[in-house]
């Protein structure tokens, strides 16, 4: 087999406390928080002369895991403004289940997260929706129904 499992993903930031706030309203819980540079940085990633900040978040069933980084250098680049449609090619969010759409929508919002459209009714399965949080980070919410 050629993988065991994902192990988490990446996501570049600006402001870490801000992302960090962001996914701790969301229940995701903070592992820690480092320092990552040297060699084996600049080999992985390509670039030279990496230094950044990390701090790696865990669903609350353990399963999950979300890395934010903050590059010290080299400088983080812009891939355009943060504000980018739900259809722009490359990565474009990612989903939790939540236990209650409108409540976790509710504390997101003083964190900086807008809903892209509106919560929606996907049949009787889902409430679906998308919320724009911290660097534009689009992180879809479903809520399923009984």
């Amino acid at each position: 087999m050629a993988i065991q499992r994902m192990d988490n993903v990446g996501i570049v930031v600006g402001d870490m406390d801000a992302a960090v706030g962001f996914f701790q309203e969301l229940g995701m819980e903070l592992e820690g928080r480092a320092e990552a540079g040297g060699l084996f940085a600049d080999q992985c990633t390509g670039l030279d002369g990496v230094h950044c900040d990390i701090a790696m978040l865990r669903t609350p069933d353990g399963h999950g895991r979300l890395e934010l980084s903050k590059y010290r250098s080299p400088a983080a680049i812009s891939a355009g403004p943060s504000d980018r449609p739900h259809n722009v090619l490359g990565t474009h969010r990612v989903m939790f289940a939540v236990d209650d759409i409108e409540d976790t929508v509710a504390r997101l919002r003083p964190h900086g997260g807008e809903l892209l459209g509106k919560i929606a009714r996907f049949e009787d399965s889902h409430l679906l929706c998308y919320v724009r949080g911290p660097e534009g980070i689009i992180v879809g919410l479903a809520e399923q129904l009984s």
